[in-house]
């Protein structure tokens, strides 16, 4: 479905992978969206918790990579709230109450940065 290698992303023409980020983000935030319904089940956020930890660790691969193109300091911070999303997602799947708001602006937000 969406499970893809970082590295052929990069060999695509740039806008190509910045087109699978972009899709990647869309299919998470659609899935956090159906989770944070009152009618979601806990199916539901567990898809949702699962598709975004498994993104960002993909993403958070390919920034701990030296090959990196991308400032160091930009790097650490898409790390960071990486690693704050991949946690809080386990959150949601241990609360079931939680709500997914803050997962859906901080995503919503890197997603619109590709942009």
């Amino acid at each position: 479905m969406y499970q893809f290698s970082y590295a052929e992303i990069l060999e695509d023409a740039p806008e190509i992978g910045r087109q699978r980020e972009l899709a990647a983000f869309d299919r998470a935030l659609d899935l956090l969206r159906i989770a944070e319904r009152p009618d979601a089940s806990q199916k539901d956020r567990g898809t949702a918790a699962s598709f975004l930890q498994n993104l960002w660790s993909v993403l958070i691969d390919d920034l701990c990579n030296p090959e990196n193109a991308l400032p160091e300091a930009l790097r650490s911070d898409l790390i960071s709230i990486g690693l704050w999303s991949m946690r809080e997602s386990g959150e949601v799947l241990s609360t079931p109450g939680r709500s997914l708001s803050g997962l859906i602006e901080v995503n919503t937000s890197v997603r619109d940065g590709l942009r």
